[in-house]
């Protein structure tokens, strides 16, 4: 949940001397401590909760990219490890170790590739083995994943029909083509983000169904299949009861292993043997948590209607729309169904649009006026999209904001589509540009950016709807759902399916 916390923390001043948030709990001491640790694209957060799931601290450490060619993004398991140790130490400054219960992890789906000492291999032509990582954005593998849709085997049922490029079949392959050498022949542990974390912690390679079932093609109820391993060429994972991608396979949130181990535990300023759980991705993360919300006693319309018809929304780097069902909704270009992976019991289908904040930033950063808007922002001490919310209020005038974008559209598909088109072949566009560059333009480029990815969101709500789910309230987290602007454009462009947009725009902005 990109930087949701630290915005509720900055906004409240609650900073404890170790540099981490510190929020007050009230006089009463409570008996037990929690500590989360979240993963995302560009920082390691960590929060340490009480029993009563109240926040009492929280830590943010950026985390380094790199990016050797164009669509190749890399990352480093031992740069990630070492934030989360910095994080956790900061949460945990001032309190008693000694009641800390547990801890877990949550992470971006990139995949973490080790040899058979669990060293860093490169996952780079360069040869570089700190970086070892190969992010979930990452589009190297493209060949590889068209390769695989061709197979159109069964297993691509339950990812929406087409295999996206995120997934870690064709990044595997395309290790297997391109670094044999230095790389696929060393391998001894091809893991997801989160289950390294977890690993790192207790020693356990067991793996969490929802990293297995949602990028993996691991099947909840079937396990492994063979014949798809076998048919796109990485019959070699087969080996050994698929020991070096999962043979032991954990619900998310089970006890790992007989806990922290003493060396992790040093390493995180954290009481050794204290439960660890399996890990969840980031967004499910931030989907279990919203879409069990409680919204009793705040009037919204949504109160009495039952989980199912929830959509969390996850938005930061990228945005994730995450709904659950009883039974199994196949959904074309939505990934999923996948079972049990994030509510124990339920499906789950997952739609996305790739790096919805990183377009905004882009878009924004490269305009000519961006060095007018950094410094009119930092004059009001504002950030810059703070500074152009209000901007849009002041040339309105007296239409509704959204109407400022009636000549300017923008098709936001610039790292591709993930859902519900899946074609990560297709390209950004804008429309109605006109010669002049200054800050207005800025900011109506700034707004329509944010429309199209609300439109965007629309449409993945529209294929889910038409496949079976009833969906009638949009919960959003992370970074994004901090902006009002862009919570209102979802509420409006999305309110507008159908539904009782004065209950829907309440239920989106309000929660």
């Amino acid at each position: 949940m990109e930087n949701e916390l630290e915005w509720w923390g900055l906004e409240r001043g609650y900073y404890n001397a170790g540099g981490a948030m510190a929020v007050p709990s009230g006089d009463q001491k409570p008996e037990s401590y929690y500590v989360g640790v979240d993963v995302g694209t560009g920082s390691v957060r960590a929060a340490l909760v009480d029993q009563r799931g109240t926040l009492v601290a929280f830590a943010e450490q950026p985390i380094n990219q790199w990016e050797p060619q164009f669509n190749h993004h890399e990352q480093s398991s031992e740069d990630i490890w070492a934030a989360c140790c910095v994080v956790t130490k900061k949460v945990v400054q001032g309190i008693d170790l000694n009641q800390i219960r547990g801890l877990g992890f949550d992470a971006t789906c990139s995949l973490v590739v080790l040899d058979k000492q669990f060293r860093p291999l490169p996952v780079n032509h360069e040869g570089n083995s700190h970086q070892n990582i190969i992010m979930w954005l990452d589009h190297r593998a493209v060949s590889q994943v068209h390769r695989i849709n061709e197979t159109k085997h069964s297993v691509l049922q339950y990812v929406g029909g087409v295999m996206s490029v995120e997934m870690q079949a064709p990044k595997l392959l395309w290790l297997k083509e391109n670094l044999r050498e230095t790389c696929w022949d060393k391998a001894g542990h091809f893991f997801d983000l989160p289950d390294f974390l977890s690993w790192k912690a207790t020693g356990v390679t067991a793996r969490s169904l929802c990293s297995l079932v949602c990028k993996w093609t691991y099947l909840a109820e079937e396990g492994w299949d063979d014949s798809f391993w076998k048919k796109v060429g990485l019959e070699d994972l087969i080996a050994d009861n698929y020991s070096k991608i999962g043979n032991q396979v954990l619900p998310p949130g089970a006890s790992l292993g007989n806990g922290l181990t003493p060396e992790a535990a040093k390493d995180l300023g954290l009481p050794a043997g204290i439960a660890v759980a399996a890990s969840l991705i980031d967004a499910h993360a931030g989907g279990l948590g919203v879409i069990g919300a409680d919204v009793r006693g705040y009037g919204l319309a949504c109160e009495e209607q039952p989980v199912t018809s929830r959509l969390a929304v996850i938005c930061g780097t990228s945005s994730c729309h995450i709904g659950i069902s009883k039974d199994p909704i196949f959904v074309s270009g939505v990934w999923g169904p996948y079972f049990s992976a994030m509510v124990p019991g339920f499906w789950l289908n997952e739609g996305g649009q790739s790096v919805t904040g990183k377009l905004i930033d882009h878009m924004v950063q490269g305009h000519a006026a961006f060095p007018e808007l950094q410094a009119k922002a930092t004059a009001r001490c504002q950030s810059v999209y703070a500074y152009l919310n209000s901007h849009l209020d002041l040339i309105k005038k007296a239409q509704p904001v959204g109407f400022l974008t009636v000549d300017l559209h923008v098709w936001p598909d610039f790292h591709g589509n993930r859902s519900p088109l899946a074609d990560l072949t297709l390209k950004g566009m804008v429309t109605g540009l006109k010669l002049s560059q200054d800050l207005d333009d800025l900011a109506i480029l700034y707004l329509a950016t944010i429309q199209a990815i609300a439109f965007g969101t629309r449409l993945i709500i529209e294929a889910m709807e038409a496949a079976g789910h009833s969906i009638s309230t949009l919960f959003l987290c992370g970074g994004l759902s901090k902006n009002p602007l862009f919570v209102q454009m979802h509420a409006d462009i999305t309110g507008g399916n159908g539904k009782d947009e004065q209950s829907w725009e309440s239920c989106v902005s309000q929660t």
